[in-house]
């Protein structure tokens, strides 16, 4: 197998792992691929960076893939979703003033309760919440509208929403720009560290099994390169698994830690990959199980029916067609070339390219190639069941 050498584009965050994962232990290698990972500042310059073939595939926020085959954003290059590269793993944060309101009006900051957080929220912010999320088309900011507007606040519309590149989240809220922000690991947690924030719930009380990062290419790369799709897919199947053993998450928040990635110390990093984190300055604790899972339960899977949930949002917000939104979102999750890809190895996927979502509340046996699939709860906080093929 002839070596070849690929550009893939990144933001640093702990879930981007499975691509220096897959380039440092080696995963890569074993398919023939020789990565070259490059960080970008922003969501729009890696969407852009695809977009234009100036780099081959990225780690890509799961909506952008849907809103571009939706023609929002600007960009009409239509981009694939090879594989989901991980789920969960954002947190919502408020200011420490924000907080102390919230906490004298008997908020517990359980950091699992999303109604009761939600609700102490809504009330502590007055007129207009100032929230900070990474970009327009993301579960940040689709979790936090269909969160806060099942609670009765009109969202987006009540709220005054501002893009702040992770990174800079921390500087923002110390700034006074937002009163609170949702960010994915490490952001949050090093809000916290830097004595400016609280963290008020993970996402994953929201919905618990939500897509995150997914790996996006050009449409017409994936159609002309399907070897090198599959070996990409191949790829980061081993890096997840990987990831997902426990015995593997110090010399991963190590290898994340190096400067040439996300140059962070090692030890906030890992709180990430364990999902024990601490909410506030004063050292609260709290665990979380599935706060960032890659590999779980088929979680490299691209749900045909995830995409079209984030296309039903994504059309009722901006008065699309939810029909024809739908059918241009099935199209560009490849369940088609996941399968493909990982036929013949030991994955064991689902019999089914879509399902309920939401409907799981505790693991569940599934229909699958052997038959041993179980697939984690996926609920939602407020009992929802989303229907991918209802009208």
């Amino acid at each position: 197998m002839s070596v070849v050498r690929l550009t893939l584009g990144y933001i640093p965050l702990v879930d981007a792992a499975p691509l220096i994962v897959a380039r440092e232990i080696g995963f890569a290698e074993q398919e023939g691929l020789s990565l070259d990972l490059r960080p970008s500042p922003s969501w729009s310059t890696l969407r852009d960076l695809v977009a234009l073939g100036q780099i081959e595939a990225a780690h890509m926020l799961a909506p952008v893939p849907v809103a571009m085959a939706l023609g929002l954003g600007g960009m009409a290059t239509r981009l694939d979703a090879l594989c989901v590269l991980s789920a969960n793993g954002n947190a919502v944060g408020v200011s420490l003033p924000l907080a102390e309101r919230m906490r004298a009006a008997g908020h517990p900051f359980d950091f699992a309760d999303a109604e009761s957080a939600g609700r102490a929220l809504i009330a502590a912010a007055g007129d207009r919440l100032r929230i900070g999320v990474p970009f327009p088309f993301s579960m940040h900011a689709e979790l936090l509208y269909y969160w806060l507007g099942a609670l009765g606040l009109e969202a987006p519309q009540a709220l005054d929403v501002h893009t702040v590149p992770p990174p800079l989240m921390a500087e923002a809220l110390a700034a006074g720009d937002i009163d609170a922000f949702c960010v994915g690991a490490p952001w949050g947690a090093a809000a916290v560290d830097d004595g400016v924030a609280e963290l008020l719930l993970p996402t994953t009380s929201i919905w618990r099994f939500a897509p995150e990062k997914v790996l996006a290419v050009r449409h017409d790369w994936a159609e002309a390169n399907p070897d090198l799709a599959a070996r990409m897919i191949r790829t980061m199947w081993r890096a997840g698994r990987w990831l997902a053993d426990r015995d593997n998450h110090v010399t991963a928040s190590e290898l994340l830690a190096r400067p040439e990635y996300l140059n962070l110390n090692a030890e906030l990093l890992e709180r990430s990959l364990t999902g024990v984190q601490t909410i506030s300055p004063r050292g609260e604790i709290r665990r979380t199980d599935g706060f960032l899972l890659f590999h779980a339960g088929a979680g490299g899977f691209p749900w045909r029916s995830q995409a079209s949930w984030i296309a039903a949002r994504l059309a009722a917000r901006t008065g699309l067609d939810r029909a024809a939104a739908d059918r241009a979102a099935r199209q560009v999750f490849r369940t088609d070339l996941y399968r493909a890809a990982l036929a013949g190895t030991s994955a064991d996927l689902p019999g089914a390219s879509e399902k309920l979502e939401g409907a799981l509340h505790v693991p569940t046996e599934v229909a699958s190639q052997t038959g041993t699939l179980i697939l984690p709860p996926d609920g939602f906080f407020d009992g929802r069941v989303f229907d991918p093929s209802a009208d």
